[in-house]
């Protein structure tokens, strides 16, 4: 007893030859499992001295597993997109994955790539805008006092092969004025795909110098179609319909990289998602009104701490490539630049350029009126004066517009992008009045200071010390709803004297920006007398606040604009397909 049987021993030794032996196997067998059962249980512990963990089943509230749900459906459309990219399509396969269109950055101010029209092709520069819905070019018909379309390319039907006359007047209000022209339609040609019949504008007539002064030629529009002028269909809606692009998508990366000078501005992604231009997944937020690509916000941050402004409800935002800056309404704005340090753009350029300039300034006040020497630096209209005055004051004044020419081509461009949004708003004539009330005050504020400063050369004030009190009148130039320059020391200042973050919550997710990003860098001067470049010519750095007043009332407002200062570090996917738009962390 207690000896376990071993093979070649039976416990039975009877019975016929051949059922003996497979008696005999199979009792060996059972035998041994038994023998082996036997010395487990007597060598295995208490099973009360065994640790154990009870698990409870718990189920998750609904809101959980929506969430949850949500989340892995986002990262399966993140890989299903990221694959789609990467693999080609089928050789003779008409529809390619996605078409990559690089973009040109000048001065984080206007960022645009070329797109051609007509058969063979004629070459423009446009801004990829998804902020308008309409393409527009110049026109060689414009007239020849217009001297915007001089400066551009022009489309010429007679030369395409492929040309179709609609004939259709067309108008877009801007502040500056009405653009206006005539409907064609052509051949598109944009990163290498072809969208035939394509339905643009051809604009005869372009209002102001911020078309004179832009980079770009004309608009291509990627917003819905809603907000199309005369309904045409938008181009990036007729290349998924003729199928040049499998997917309902595209995805703008900007690079911001000050570092990377000479390396691309960015890129345009038609028909889907580059992995490489992001970090980490992107956050889908639900558009919440198709025209822009309006989504819901739910609070802004300085330095942690809320704006109070967007409330239960939360605010409305829309993610604007074609907008430099980032928008809001004007008293919110004039809180975040005040707690930033920010002031006027003007006052700052007006301090800039007494230092600069001043005993120039001086010596033109003994031969100028106060309102010849504010039109000579571009404050005030100069309608008022004869045609000998205002050549006269040209010449002489060439000097004070050079050192802020590089600033002003940039915030001309800036302004008159901003205006774009004037097409749906119904708030044309609002924001035009509001810009020449701007210019008015700045302008009263000029002569005020000129008068002054001349009351005093009659006095014989010393120069410094009427140069110091002319300084302090540029104090007067309001900033509300303009653009706004900071000392960019602080904007390199570390530890405690940092300037805050400023973090927009969307989807319940921070997106901070820091100031690096927040703030905008940008060279004046360089320039001679006569206009042209000059290597030896006052050079100075301003900081300018990324930041702007934009008042759009109601229905559409308010309105937040998530302008390049946001999209260059976030990574943006525009999504037709699912009326949707993802935000990521932005590859440098």
């Amino acid at each position: 007893q207690g000896v376990c049987p071993t093979r070649g021993h039976s416990a039975h030794r009877e019975g016929p030859e051949n059922w003996s032996s497979t008696m005999h196997r199979i009792l060996s067998r059972l035998a041994g499992l038994a023998c082996l059962l036997c010395v487990a249980t007597a060598t295995a512990p208490e099973a009360s001295a065994l640790p154990r963990v009870h698990v409870t089943k718990r189920r998750l509230p609904s809101p959980l597993v929506s969430i949850r749900a949500a989340n892995a459906r986002a990262r399966e459309d993140e890989l299903e997109m990221a694959s789609r990219f990467l693999n080609l399509s089928p050789p003779g396969d008409l529809a390619s994955s996605a078409a990559s269109v690089p973009i040109t950055n000048f001065m984080d101010a206007q960022y645009y790539g070329a797109i051609s029209l007509g058969t063979p092709p004629q070459s423009f520069q446009v801004v990829f805008d998804t902020g308008s819905s309409n393409l527009w070019v110049p026109s060689a018909k414009c007239a020849f006092t217009q001297i915007p379309c001089d400066l551009h390319a022009k489309y010429e039907s007679a030369d395409s092969a492929t040309a179709e006359a609609k004939g259709d007047a067309f108008a877009i209000q801007y502040g500056s004025g009405s653009l206006s022209g005539f409907l064609s339609a052509d051949t598109l040609t944009w990163g290498g795909l072809e969208i035939k019949h394509q339905v643009f504008a051809e604009a005869t007539k372009e209002p102001g110098l911020a078309f004179m002064f832009a980079k770009f030629d004309g608009i291509l529009g990627m917003g819905w179609a809603q907000i199309a002028v005369d309904r045409v269909a938008p181009p990036f809606y007729n290349a998924f319909e003729q199928g040049a692009v499998r997917e309902n998508v595209f995805s703008f990366w900007l690079n911001r990289d000050e570092s990377s000078e000479g390396g691309p501005g960015g890129e345009l992604v038609l028909g889907g998602v580059d992995p490489a231009h992001h970090v980490g997944p992107h956050t889908w937020l639900n558009v919440t009104r198709e025209g822009y690509w309006q989504i819901a916000m739910d609070d802004v941050l300085v330095g942690g701490a809320s704006a109070g402004r967007c409330g239960a409800k939360g605010c409305a935002a829309i993610v604007d490539t074609g907008t430099s800056l980032l928008a809001g309404p004007t008293e919110v704005i004039e809180a975040i630049n005040m707690k930033i340090g920010a002031r006027s753009l003007l006052g700052e350029e007006c301090r800039s350029t007494i230092d600069a300039y001043g005993d120039e300034l001086l010596d033109d006040l003994e031969n100028f009126s106060a309102e010849e020497v504010c039109a000579g630096v571009g404050l005030c209209d100069d309608g008022f004066a004869s045609f000998e005055a205002k050549e006269t004051s040209r010449q002489s004044l060439l000097s004070l517009r050079s050192i802020t020419r590089g600033a002003k081509t940039a915030q001309t461009a800036r302004r008159l992008l901003m205006e774009r949004h004037e097409l749906v708003d119904a708030s044309a004539s609002t924001l035009a009045t509001s810009e020449k009330k701007m210019r008015g005050v700045s302008c009263a504020a000029c002569q005020l200071g000129v008068s002054y400063a001349k009351s005093l050369l009659a006095s014989n004030a010393t120069r410094a010390a009427i140069l110091e009190q002319v300084k302090s009148l540029c104090e007067l130039i309001p900033s509300k709803g303009g653009e706004s320059a900071l000392d960019c020391a602080a904007v390199d200042a570390k530890g405690p004297g940092r300037l805050p973050d400023v973090a927009f919550v969307l989807g319940g997710k921070r997106f901070s920006l820091t100031p690096e990003q927040y703030v905008l860098r940008v060279s004046t001067g360089g320039a001679a007398p006569d206009g042209k470049h000059d290597p030896n010519g006052p050079v100075a750095e301003q900081c300018i606040s990324g930041f702007m007043g934009l008042d759009v009332p109601p229905p559409m407002g308010p309105l937040w604009i998530l302008g390049d200062v946001f999209i260059g570090p976030y990574h943006s996917v525009f999504d037709y397909g699912n009326a949707r738009v993802g935000l990521a962390e932005a590859t440098r």
